[in-house]
């Protein structure tokens, strides 16, 4: 009796451990596909969108290697220390690369697929010497997506207004450019003092994905107006990094431009 039911337990705690085991590599292959998304990109060893395409897989890699995981983990008593803990991990870390793309997956799924901000949509700040790497990158074009973009921004992004100051246009200018080139991040600002219009950039840490930003001071009755405009090179949606950058930079001018105390 004592034998029968030590062979009915054989393959339970088998199929136990055979499933930690399974979940633990598929967490590790999907962690490796995680890593290769910004690898790959960084390295133009593909395009971006074979890097969503892995970022996506991983997710679902993730997945199966929680379910592998977790249905070891029932049989917890089942398991050696070794596959216990090869199951733990297999869980812990395949939640983690659901995780990721999923967190990332709703909050576009919240924003409008624009990746163009800017405060003035009926006249935005064109670019001009960010053109020759926007090109080198087959980035996106400039040229403004028109009505159907503003009335996108404005329905999400409503607070996201255009500069107004009693200064007159060369000192507007001077401040806004001293702030850009305060602002973390901003690489590669380049000033236009003529045309009162200043060029920056900014990339992301992960995927370094790089944004174009432009900046316009003009004259605005007795004073000025300051216009700007964060614009991405790659993907339809931007999750809302363009407009965060916009108002990082209006809150900083803000400060700029009050009056002293």
């Amino acid at each position: 009796m004592a034998y029968q039911e030590s062979i009915a337990f054989r393959p339970r705690r088998s199929a136990a451990a055979a499933l930690g085991l399974w979940g633990f590599w598929l967490a590790l292959i999907a962690l490796l596909a995680l890593i290769a998304v910004p690898a790959g990109w960084r390295l133009d060893l593909w395009p971006f969108t074979v890097s969503l395409r892995l970022m996506r897989y991983s997710a679902y890699g993730g997945v199966l290697a929680c379910v592998a995981s977790l249905a070891a983990l029932i049989g917890w008593r089942r398991l050696s220390t070794t596959r216990r803990v090869m199951a733990a991990i297999g869980l812990l870390l395949g939640a983690t690369l659901f995780y990721v793309p999923w967190h990332y997956t709703r909050i576009a799924m919240q924003l409008p697929a624009i990746h163009d901000i800017t405060t003035d949509p009926i006249a935005p700040p064109v670019f001009v010497t960010v053109l020759a790497a926007r090109n080198a990158q087959h980035a996106l074009p400039v040229e403004y997506g028109g009505v159907a973009v503003a009335k996108q921004q404005l329905a999400a992004y409503p607070d996201i207004k255009q500069v107004e100051t009693a200064l007159p246009p060369d000192e507007a200018y001077r401040r806004a450019l001293d702030v850009a080139q305060r602002m973390p991040g901003w690489i590669d600002v380049a000033p236009e003092p003529s045309a009162r219009r200043i060029e920056a950039s900014q990339s992301s840490f992960w995927m370094d994905f790089t944004d174009d930003i432009a900046i316009r001071v003009a004259p605005h009755g007795s004073g000025s107006r300051i216009d700007v405009r964060s614009l991405s090179r790659q993907g339809s949606g931007d999750f809302g990094v363009n407009a965060a950058r916009v108002r990082a930079y209006i809150a900083a001018l803000d400060k700029a431009l009050a009056p002293a105390p």
